[in-house]
């Protein structure tokens, strides 16, 4: 095999590739998008002005006021608020404490016509002068209810904040009105939240369940998508050039083994450059001085930061899942006529690329169960539940050592494999071949 050729082809491919406007679209969307999700949550939440105009009527004349202070003290609001000022960090934000106070409650007095003041308060709603009213009865405390009216009823996240301050408003009441001690009870009643630490060679340091769960997800989907996408790249790429005749004119000047390793090294180059892109975009937005401005995250979610060695070993297991299956699949382009035939045959490659999103959950909840050591070992499945363990905890070195090596030997493997289907396939045209003829292609190219 003359290495000149596989460089001229593998540039070849790498550069109309890259040129495209479509893998541009995708290189650059996917971080485009992912800033997009970290930093508007802070750039909506900072320039909104809507405020919700709440008028309350309490017939019972006891728990109105309390309502609206526990509206206007909901402490997990104001805790959004807090962390927002620490978020942007030098910039004014004392204009935006009224405007995301979330409510602006009224508290009227009931009229002695009660069905006229309804529906005068209907009519404040339609001229645009508030925007709902909450109605507090005898009766409806009896049933376990309080009345919204407002034109929209679909502001589930509103709905779900006021019914959460009158729960509390109406628990305390009734607790206290039976002689009990509301301060004690809910005290006692207080439940403790669990501060999770990962523990590491270099000590023990405070990460949530969510952040090790994100980390993992981003890491085996990008890796088993890229693998999917770029491997089925190969045989699409050979099917065209198959059915179009170039490929006569290239083996007479390359053989064509030379040509396969040459395609799969260009595309593997173009796939490398899109995670390259990813992973350093992740990498910027996970830096502390990004980190301190980005948007304010759901509560016990922070932004995972890349291990070097984490992504060294993302790359090795990219370029070993790659070469499994793409050179199965650049035999598949080679093999059969066209994509409708091909398609049917691939789908043995996709069974074992399907197999570990099905192992997903198990391999995260329990890294080091017999179940999640033997599927990582299994070398079609080393690339993606290995990556998965070593993102969540580093396994013992000999079972990543073992991966590497099985890996390995099964990818030179399949390259032999594949090469001699090549060699005898890529010149091969009329009907779909059988199992037996490639077979004997196997055994006698």
């Amino acid at each position: 095999m003359r290495a000149e050729n596989v460089w001229v082809i593998a540039t070849r491919e790498y550069l109309a590739r890259i040129r495209t406007k479509g893998f541009w679209i995708a290189t650059i969307g996917l971080p485009v998008l992912m800033a997009a999700v970290l930093i508007l949550p802070a750039l909506l939440l900072t320039r909104t002005t809507s405020a919700h105009r709440l008028v309350i009527v309490d017939t019972t004349g006891e728990l109105g006021e309390a309502l609206i202070a526990e509206l206007r003290d909901d402490s997990e609001f104001r805790k959004a608020l807090d962390q927002l000022d620490e978020t942007l960090d030098g910039v004014d934000t004392s204009a935006l404490d009224d405007k995301l106070q979330g409510f602006v409650p009224l508290l009227e007095a009931p009229d002695a016509d009660l069905e006229r003041q309804r529906a005068e308060l209907d009519q404040r709603i339609m001229t645009g002068e508030i925007d709902a009213w909450v109605w507090i009865s005898e009766q409806g405390l009896a049933e376990d209810r309080i009345e919204y009216h407002a034109e929209s009823v679909s502001n589930f996240v509103t709905q779900e904040r006021l019914g959460r301050a009158a729960s509390s408003v109406i628990r305390s009441f009734r607790l206290a009105d039976a002689g009990l001690d509301v301060e004690q009870i809910e005290r006692l009643q207080r439940s403790v939240s669990l501060t999770t630490l990962r523990v590491t060679e270099a000590g023990s340091r405070e990460q949530s369940a969510a952040t090790g769960v994100m980390l993992a997800y981003t890491l085996f989907f990008m890796l088993y998508i890229s693998i999917l996408v770029y491997g089925q790249q190969v045989m699409l790429g050979v099917i065209e050039e198959k059915s179009s005749r170039i490929v006569e004119v290239i083996v007479a000047t390359t053989r064509p083994v030379e040509l396969m390793m040459g395609k799969l090294a260009g595309i593997c180059c173009v796939a490398l450059t899109q995670l390259a892109i990813w992973l350093g975009t992740v990498a910027l937005l996970t830096l502390p001085p990004v980190v301190a401005r980005l948007g304010a995250l759901p509560e016990g979610i922070d932004i995972p930061t890349l291990d070097p060695w984490l992504v060294v070993h993302f790359f090795a297991f990219f370029i070993l899942g790659f070469i499994l299956f793409s050179s199965f699949y650049g035999s598949v382009g080679a093999a059969f006529n066209n994509i409708q035939e091909a398609q049917q045959f691939a789908g043995i490659g996709a069974i074992f690329a399907v197999a570990p999103m099905l192992l997903f959950w198990m391999v995260l909840n329990d890294p080091d169960s017999s179940l999640s050591v033997v599927a990582s070992l299994i070398p079609f499945f080393t690339p993606l539940l290995m990556l998965l363990r070593l993102a969540v905890k580093a396994p013992p070195w000999w079972q990543v050592a073992l991966g590497y090596a099985l890996t390995v030997s099964l990818a030179l493997a399949t390259i032999w494999l594949s090469a001699r289907i090549y060699r005898v396939g890529i010149l091969m045209y009329g009907k779909k071949p059988s199992l037996p003829e490639i077979w004997r292609w196997i055994r006698y190219s």
